[in-house]
Order: structure tokens, then C-alpha cells, then sequence
């Protein structure tokens, strides 16, 4: 298991119903370095989530008061940039694509290993962290700002749109199969039959193909490349 020492400590906000395995998250993610918070409904956590900043929120779907789809939506509303982990026994792709659609940075199948959760989060905050600034033709890219322009004409993108925009153009030029994206974007090993991917890539399509630049392309029968031009 990854522990770590930090000076600038992340807030992790944990909410689930269930006492056990709510405890259970605490303990170890505190033991791996950070600071957390837990709470067992989802109306309870939207007062929490509305009065305090958390570099990372873990939801359980199954919530009483208000379900984890309902909070991840209302958060969106107000945070489009927070992130945010959902948790489930609920692994059906329907739902774990409907999870992703509504903004969810990540989908974490229970039962899990505690190691995969804390790689989970490790890997979420380092993301976060890393200050980048990418360029790929007329679309310039600033992490740490949550930051996209086309033109230099600011683009609001949703958390997963920008991640899937950076992995872009982070592989500018190169061809990346829908199951290398789900990985990198998602970090699941999804069916291949699931469409979110595909799903992403229009929305991108829509808010980025202006002013005659169609750079996001498809490669048939292997995944999507950005160009430049």
C-alpha cells in the first residue's frame, strides 16, 4: 500500500451509508496522508460540500435523503471543476456509464481493494496537482486554471471533457484506442461495447470543431487522434 508525507494536506470528503465501510475508507485514506471528512446522506453532504472546500469527494450512489447521481449533479452545478470518485455494488454498464455522463471523474466497483482505492485517489489528486499548459493548434490548454480557449476565446468544458481534451493533447497526432482511453481518462478496464467514449468525443466535437477546425479524428476500427490543423 502507498503512504505519503505531505506539507499541504488534501481534504477528502467520504459519504456512505454504510457505517463500516465508511470507517473503513476513513482509516486507511488517513493513513496514507490525507485529511478526511465523512457523512451518511447526500442531503447532509450538499450542506457540508457547500460550506467547506475538499480537494477530492468519494460518493457512495446508494445515499438516503439524496442518491449519489442527484449530489454529483447539484455539485456540478456550482463546482464543474470539483473532483469527484463515485462508489457502488451498483457495476451494471448502464449505470456506470450514467455516472460518467454526469460528470463523475471516476467509478470504483465495490467490493474493492483498499490499495486500488488509494491508487485511485493518489492518481486523481496528482492529476490536479500538475500544472500543465498544452497547445495543439488553435486550442490552448492551462490545468492548474481548469482552463480551455480556442482562439484564445475561453471554452467551458465538464471535468471528463477537459481530462479527455488533455489526454489529447498530451498524444497529439497519435492514434489512441478507445480502450487506452477509458484507461487514461476513466482509469477502468471497461466492455469495449460501452459508448462513453464515443459519447465524450462528440461532446468535444461539438464544442471544439469551430471556425473550420476539425481536428479530433477517427480512426476506424481503432479510436481517435487530435491534429492540429
Amino acid at each position: 500500500m502507498l503512504f505519503r508525507s505531505l506539507v499541504t494536506v488534501d481534504r477528502i470528503l467520504v459519504v456512505d451509508d454504510e457505517v463500516a465501510i465508511r470507517d473503513l475508507i476513513k482509516e486507511v485514506l488517513q493513513l496514507a496522508g490525507f485529511e478526511v471528512s465523512t457523512c451518511e446522506d447526500g442531503l447532509t453532504a450538499l450542506n457540508q460540500i457547500r460550506r467547506e472546500k475538499f480537494d477530492l469527494i468519494i460518493l457512495d450512489v446508494n445515499l438516503p435523503k439524496l442518491d449519489g447521481f442527484a449530489l454529483l449533479q447539484k455539485v456540478r452545478e456550482s463546482a464543474p471543476a470539483q473532483p469527484i470518485i463515485l462508489i457502488s455494488a451498483r457495476t451494471d454498464k448502464e449505470d456506470v456509464t450514467h455516472g460518467l455522463r454526469l460528470g463523475a471523474d471516476d467509478y470504483i466497483r465495490k467490493p474493492f481493494g483498499i490499495e486500488e482505492l488509494v491508487l485511485r485517489v493518489e492518481n486523481r489528486l496528482r492529476r490536479e496537482s500538475s500544472a500543465v499548459e498544452l497547445i495543439t493548434g488553435p486550442i490552448g490548454l492551462n490545468e492548474s486554471q481548469h482552463k480551455v480557449t480556442f482562439e484564445r476565446r475561453e471554452i467551458e468544458l465538464s471535468p471528463t471533457e477537459f481530462t479527455l481534451l488533455q489526454v489529447l493533447m498530451e498524444n497529439q497526432n497519435r492514434v489512441l484506442t478507445k480502450e487506452k482511453l477509458l484507461d487514461l481518462v476513466w482509469g477502468m478496464d471497461f466492455a469495449t461495447s460501452t459508448n462513453v467514449v464515443d459519447t465524450y468525443i462528440s461532446y468535444l466535437r461539438k464544442k471544439l470543431h469551430i471556425n473550420g477546425f476539425e481536428g479530433i479524428k477517427t480512426v476506424r476500427g481503432i479510436g481517435f487522434k487530435l491534429e492540429s490543423k
